[in-house]
């Protein structure tokens, strides 16, 4: 969803809430793809705080479809994210952030999928489990063992 900002912007309101949804349905990371099974509307709150200034506060969580580290069975894995940007508009702006890139700003449009998407990367567990004793997949055959032993034999010998 494209937020047009020029209406804060100009000064005929200060602040200014929107329900947007999540257009995505698959979050992408790069490496891999994680189907996105919920993705509640976010709300988005847009203040004025200067000429030229906006601050952009939202918070929602989404529910991805991750693989199990260990038996890659997928897990659906709430991800809670929270937005805290501050965009300047001015064309003196400091120079860190210049170099700091806002691909959501599109001139004068802020669009909400690429303002969380950043949000929920960095808010991704580092490690996802099925079940906290997850005994992972057969060495060998490559069957799941949370489902039954696969008769293999994985005894590894001390040379």
């Amino acid at each position: 969803m494209l937020i047009d900002l020029r209406e804060l912007l100009s000064g005929s309101q200060d602040e200014k809430s929107y329900k947007a949804d999540i257009e995505m349905n698959t979050f992408n990371t790069g490496s891999s793809d994680y189907d996105i099974i919920d993705k509640p509307a976010v709300d988005v709150i847009i203040k004025k705080l200067g000429k030229n200034k906006l601050s952009i506060k939202a918070d929602s969580y989404v529910t991805l479809s991750i693989p199990c580290d260990r038996c890659l069975e997928p897990v659906d894995t709430r991800v809670d994210y929270t937005v805290d940007e501050i965009v300047d508009f001015n064309d003196n702006a400091s120079e860190e952030e210049a170099k700091e890139e806002k691909d959501y700003i599109d001139g004068y449009d802020l669009d909400v999928d690429k303002l969380v998407f950043g949000e929920i990367l960095i808010s991704m567990p580092g490690k996802t489990l099925c079940k906290e004793d997850c005994k992972g997949i057969c060495l060998i055959c490559g069957a799941n063992l949370n489902k039954g032993e696969c008769g293999c034999d994985r005894d590894i010998l001390d040379p």
